[in-house]
C-alpha cells in the first residue's frame, strides 16, 4: 500500500451554476473517498481549493472538506492560471486538477495531476467555438509541460494523450464510476412529464444541447424510426443548453432542459432507452447511469459502453434510426441489453475510482 498523501484538490468546475460532466467526475472523487473511509480504507487528507464562493448555499460546503478560497472570482482565477500569475497554494504533496483548468504548480511545491477527459475539440473541432479550441489547445500545452501525471478515463483518451506528446508513463487510466445518481423521485417526474404532456413510453436523450451531441442527426434518425413504432412514443431530450444553434423543434420531440436529480434518475427508470450518439467522447456518463437502473441503451461507440449498448454511427442517420427501432421493438434485444448493462455499470464505482487515484497519489510522494 502506497503512503497517503495531502491533496489539494482544485475543484473550481464545483463552483460553477452548471458544473456539467466535469463536475459530476469531481464530485463522484469526493463521494468514492467517502466510501472507502466508510469501509475503512486509507484516504489521502484532501482539501478542496477554489474561487471566491458566489452562489448561496456554497456547493463545496456539501462536501465536509476544508476549502482553500483565492480572493479572485471564478473567471479571474482560472485566467491567472492560465497566464501563471497565481500557482497552486503550498503545503501539499499533490495538486489533482479536475480538467485542464489547471493551477500552475508552485516551485518546490505538490506535483500536479491533470485530469483530460476526451480531446474532442481535435477530432471534432466543428463541434467547438474557435475560441474555445485555442483555450483547449493552449491548456493541454500548459499541462503537458507542468503536469507529472494524466489522468484519463478511458485507454482511447490515453493513446491520443500520448500522441499529442505525452509519455505514455506519464498517463493513468481510471474509468469513471456511475453509482452517483439520486435516489428515483417518481411522483416528482410523474408531474414533470406531465407538464411537458408526456404520457406513457418515452424514448429518452440526456446531454447538455451543444454540437458535439449530435442532436440533429439524432432527431432526423428519431423521425424515420418514429412510424414504426407500436405506439407514439416521444423523444425527451433532458440538458441544459450549452451554445451553437438552437435545437429545431420537431414534432413528438420534447425539450425538457435541465432536471433534478431525483428527477432524472426516474426519468432513466421510465424510459423506453437512453439514446446517446455523441460524435466524441472520452467516457460518456449517460450511457452507463441509464445501464445502472436497468434502462437499454442506443449509442455510439463510446468507452463508457464497452459492449453493453447497441452502437450505431454516429455520423449515419439510418444506423442511428435502425438502432432505436430495433432496441425500441425487440424484446429479446432488449432483455439482454438490459442484463449485460447492469453487470457492466456494476463494476463501475467511484470507490474504485477513488481508490486507485489514492494509490496514484501515494506514490507520487
Amino acid at each position: 500500500m502506497s503512503p497517503t498523501a495531502r491533496v489539494l484538490f482544485a475543484a473550481q468546475q464545483l463552483r460553477r451554476a452548471v458544473p456539467g460532466g466535469i463536475g459530476t467526475y469531481a464530485a463522484g472523487v469526493l463521494k468514492g473517498l467517502r466510501d472507502l473511509a466508510a469501509a475503512g480504507g486509507r484516504v489521502p487528507t484532501v482539501t478542496l481549493y477554489a474561487s471566491r464562493p458566489t452562489l448561496r448555499p456554497d456547493p463545496l460546503d456539501h462536501f465536509g472538506l476544508r476549502v482553500r478560497t483565492s480572493v479572485l472570482p471564478g473567471p479571474a482565477l482560472t485566467r491567472a492560471w492560465d497566464l501563471g500569475l497565481v500557482h497552486a497554494p503550498g503545503g501539499f504533496d499533490v495538486v489533482h486538477s479536475i480538467s485542464l483548468a489547471a493551477p500552475p504548480p508552485r516551485r518546490g511545491g505538490g506535483v500536479s495531476v491533470v485530469a483530460v477527459h476526451d480531446m474532442a475539440w481535435r477530432h471534432a473541432p466543428d463541434a467547438y467555438p474557435e475560441r474555445g479550441r485555442r483555450w483547449h489547445e493552449a491548456a493541454l500545452t500548459r499541462a503537458l509541460r507542468q503536469a507529472r501525471v494524466f489522468v484519463v478515463p478511458a485507454a482511447v483518451v490515453a493513446d491520443e494523450l500520448v500522441a499529442a506528446g505525452a509519455d505514455v508513463e506519464r498517463v493513468r487510466c481510471i474509468p469513471y464510476g456511475c453509482d452517483h445518481l439520486a435516489a428515483p423521485d417518481h411522483a416528482a417526474a410523474e408531474d414533470f412529464l406531465e407538464r411537458l404532456g408526456v404520457r406513457g413510453p418515452f424514448v429518452l436523450s440526456v446531454g447538455t444541447l451543444e454540437p458535439r451531441k449530435n442532436l440533429a442527426r439524432l432527431l432526423e434518425a428519431y423521425a424515420r424510426a418514429k412510424p414504426a413504432f407500436p405506439a407514439s412514443w416521444p423523444l425527451v431530450v433532458v440538458g441544459p443548453a450549452g451554445w451553437g444553434p438552437d435545437v429545431a423543434p420537431a414534432a413528438d420531440v420534447v425539450l425538457a432542459g435541465a432536471v433534478e436529480a431525483g428527477i432524472l434518475s426516474a426519468l432513466y427508470t421510465r424510459a423506453r432507452l437512453l439514446a446517446y450518439v455523441p460524435l466524441e467522447e472520452g467516457f460518456g456518463l449517460p450511457v452507463v447511469e441509464a445501464m445502472s437502473l436497468g434502462t437499454p441503451v442506443v449509442s455510439s461507440a463510446v468507452p463508457s459502453a464497452d459492449g453493453a449498448a447497441r452502437a450505431v454511427d454516429p455520423k449515419d442517420v439510418d444506423s442511428i434510426a435502425d438502432g432505436l427501432l430495433a432496441v425500441a421493438t425487440d424484446d429479446a434485444l432488449r432483455a439482454s441489453l438490459v442484463a449485460r448493462g447492469l453487470d457492466h455499470s456494476g463494476r463501475l464505482t467511484w470507490a474504485a475510482c477513488a481508490h486507485s487515484l489514492a494509490e496514484l497519489w501515494g506514490s507520487l510522494l
